[in-house]
Formats: structure tokens, C-alpha cells, sequence
């Protein structure tokens, strides 16, 4: 054994091979996410990647998406957003609050569900004070005077609104929206999903 780690040691064909592998990683490392940045679509800080699950996709697009969004579905049938910044550009942090209004009539238009998650930075579900980690179309959220309805992002629970809080992390946190069967305007581009606002709060 200790013969064959000194030939390892001491081979510059095995150092060749280990350094060729590892240049050739970190390039596809940058070359997916040259390509996750050039196919992503981004309006009032939350992203989007219309492109992805699409059988005609080349190499590149298909390990750019399975980094990003593996198992995704095409984007006619499940739409996905993810934001980890405000609408000033700061990053979501559970000591704030915030608030995602979306104006009256202006809710995912979807033909079977949407719904809105709340995790961690990598993507996992933090354990908080109820059992509540996602708001959806059958959440029974309570509309405004003018119909417009505001989903409630903080780590504390904000007194008379629960029915339209989503607990966050305490942390930084992010957040994906998911529409199933999504309308046609999220297909063709032209609906956005609203900003995520700081609040006082509640």
C-alpha cells in the first residue's frame, strides 16, 4: 500500500490526471452557471427558467436546469419563481418582515394549484412556531378592502392577520412560487409575480 501512495505521490501522470479533472470540473462549473444566467428570465427580483424540462434542450441547458431545478417539469405545466431579495435588492432576512401583495384579480393564474414556500438559503424547511411552511390557493387568505391580498413573511406571528402569515426562518431565508397548470399569461411571459416589500413588524 505504502508503494502504491508513494508511485501516486511521486507520478506526474496521476498529478496530470487529478489537476486535468479538477480544471475540467470547476469549467463545467462555470459553464453551467454561464448558461443558468443566460436562460433565466428575472422581473421584480424573482426568477424564473422558462427553458428548462424541454426534451429538445441541448447538454448544457439540461445540466444547467438539473442545478438548478432538478425533476422540473416543462413550463406549461409547473411554473417556478424563487426570489432570495426584496424589491430594494436586500437579501430576505427573517428578523424583517415583508410582505407579497398581489393586486386584486392578479393571484398565479393556474388551472389546478400554486403555492409559496418558504426554506432555507439551500432549499430546506425550518422548523417554526406552527406547523404552516407554504400559503396556497386553498389557504383561505383573507383579501383586502380593494381585493388585492397580502401573503405576511416574518419569523413572528403577526396578531389578527395568521390567516395570511407564512412563517419564515430567522435567517436568510428564500422563497419559490409554484403555479401548476399555470394560465396563459405566466406561459407567455407577461404576468410577474409581485415584489416582496419590507415591513414594519406586525
Amino acid at each position: 500500500m505504502a508503494g502504491i501512495l508513494g508511485w501516486i505521490v511521486h507520478s506526474g501522470v496521476v498529478q496530470g490526471v487529478i489537476i486535468g479533472a479538477t480544471l475540467a470540473f470547476l469549467t463545467a462549473v462555470v459553464v453551467m452557471n454561464l448558461v443558468l444566467r443566460r436562460i433565466t428570465r428575472t422581473v421584480d427580483g424573482w426568477a424564473s427558467i422558462p427553458a428548462c424540462g424541454r426534451p429538445e434542450n441541448g447538454v448544457l441547458v439540461r445540466a444547467a436546469c438539473a442545478k438548478a431545478l432538478p425533476l422540473v417539469n416543462v413550463f406549461e405545466e409547473a411554473a417556478y419563481w424563487t426570489t432570495t431579495r426584496d424589491a430594494a435588492g436586500h437579501r430576505l432576512d427573517g428578523t424583517k418582515a415583508y410582505v407579497l401583495r398581489f393586486p386584486a384579480g392578479q393571484l398565479p393564474p393556474s388551472a389546478a394549484f400554486w403555492s409559496l414556500t418558504a426554506t432555507d438559503t439551500v432549499g430546506y424547511m425550518v422548523a417554526g412556531p406552527t406547523d404552516r411552511h407554504s400559503v396556497d390557493d386553498r389557504s383561505g387568505l383573507v383579501p383586502n378592502p380593494d381585493g388585492s391580498v397580502d401573503v405576511i413573511l416574518q419569523a413572528r406571528t403577526p396578531p389578527g392577520r395568521e390567516q395570511n402569515w407564512l412563517p419564515v426562518p430567522n435567517g436568510r431565508f428564500k422563497l419559490m412560487l409554484r403555479a401548476y397548470l399555470p394560465g396563459p399569461t405566466v406561459v407567455d411571459g407577461s404576468y410577474h409575480v409581485p415584489p416582496v416589500v419590507e415591513a414594519s413588524v406586525a
